[in-house]
């Protein structure tokens, strides 16, 4: 067990840690959202609850929530779930290895618990896609287990309470607000221990402009009593995401369809359909320069030539210019200029999942938001261009 002494941390006596428990569980029980995951214990909708809101805001989430069980209603559903039906549930939600990482829990849990969700914590930690956190989460929640459940809004109220001096980005220190939850989190209400001090850290005690004043534990809080809650957590700050300039090709048939193509397993937004894009490169401006100027991409007939060569398509291009079209990901910020082409008669080929589709019909393929992106400026610069 991991001695908190040795990372300068004192625990509080017992008497201290059941005050706190009252303390955050009495402001919980006034204060909780009315939220639908929380009007089950079953662990398949928590579950699927807690990987939707990673990374994304609860307001988001419902509508996604409500929808995702309705198409999928049991584990068994998800598990023979068709790709494109998965991505068109998750479509929006970014972070889509996420709900091919629920696909695949869901198939274990079908070969290995014979379709019943396990009810331990080394078993729900087994599955595809779940890490120690939501581990905690399930467990506590569906099962009333005392399992932590340590995300980054609780490493940031648990470094505030003991002016915690290890980086809360930094995964090997997870280990230590993981004991520390050990010791705090209440055996009866385990769940709604952990929700309590999620909803917290991501509101009151926010990463930005929180509202210390406002905390039902702030005579808890070492930070706040000794005025250093500008300090805490310590964490540094993330890289940039790497600037990549994209080319997108909207090309048009003689039936004003549009050419879409799918995007094989080795690209990003893997399964998902768009425009035709290819990745190209900045004249006369140095990467880190990318947010003080608008980088202009190469003449566009290199890029005509090369998908020419790539797709083995003769297009009529336009003069017609686009605004540019920005999409930040994690790890890359993409500008994407577009290019607008006309094809009679060809056939398509076989070297890219190519297909026409009509905009009407655009609702039934999976598309990530940069296709999105791309398709309203396209329609909005249309329709300025016949007014």
């Amino acid at each position: 067990m991991l001695d908190l002494n040795d990372y300068g941390i004192k625990m509080w006596d017992s008497e201290k840690i059941a005050s706190f428990r009252r303390t955050l569980l009495a402001w919980y029980d006034q204060e909780k959202r009315d939220l639908p995951w929380r009007r089950t214990k079953n662990p398949y909708h928590i579950w699927v609850s807690e990987i939707m809101l990673q990374q994304t805001q609860v307001v988001t989430v419902i509508p996604y929530y409500e929808r995702f069980l309705d198409w999928f209603p049991t584990i068994d559903q998800l598990a023979q779930a068709s790709e494109e039906k998965l991505l068109k549930a998750w479509e929006g939600l970014g972070y889509y290895s996420r709900v091919r990482n629920m696909q695949k829990a869901a198939q274990q849990i079908i070969a290995d618990f014979a379709g019943k969700f396990p009810s331990s914590y080394d078993d729900v930690a087994s599955l595809k896609g779940i890490g120690p956190y939501t581990a905690g989460a399930i467990c506590s929640i569906a099962f009333d287990l005392p399992e932590p459940a340590v995300d980054g809004n609780v490493m940031r109220v648990i470094a505030r309470l003991f002016e915690v001096n290890y980086d809360i980005g930094e995964p090997k220190n997870r280990k230590i607000f993981q004991a520390i939850m050990e010791e705090l989190i209440d055996p009866d209400r385990p769940g709604d221990f952990n929700q309590a001090l999620m909803d917290l850290g991501s509101d009151i005690e926010s990463a930005k402009n929180p509202r210390p004043e406002e905390s039902p534990i702030r005579f808890f809080s070492a930070a706040y009593l000794h005025g250093t809650m500008d300090k805490y957590p310590i964490k540094e700050p993330k890289k940039k995401p790497r600037p990549v300039q994209i080319q997108a090709f909207v090309i048009r048939n003689e039936k004003g369809e549009f050419l879409l193509e799918k995007n094989t397993a080795d690209r990003l937004l893997a399964g998902f359909w768009s425009f035709p894009i290819m990745e190209t490169d900045f004249i006369g401006q140095q990467l880190d320069l990318f947010d003080e100027g608008t980088p202009q991409i190469k003449e566009t007939v290199s890029q005509k030539a090369l998908f020419k060569q790539d797709y083995l398509l003769d297009v009529t291009w336009s003069e017609q210019s686009f605004e540019k079209v920005s999409h930040t990901f994690s790890h890359q910020k993409w500008t994407i200029q577009m290019t607008e082409g006309f094809i009679k008669k060809a056939a398509l080929p076989n070297s890219h999942e190519l297909c026409w589709v009509a905009a009407a019909d655009f609702d039934n393929y999976p598309m990530a938001a940069p296709q999105k992106k791309m398709l309203a400026q396209y329609l909005k610069t249309r329709k300025e261009a016949k007014l």
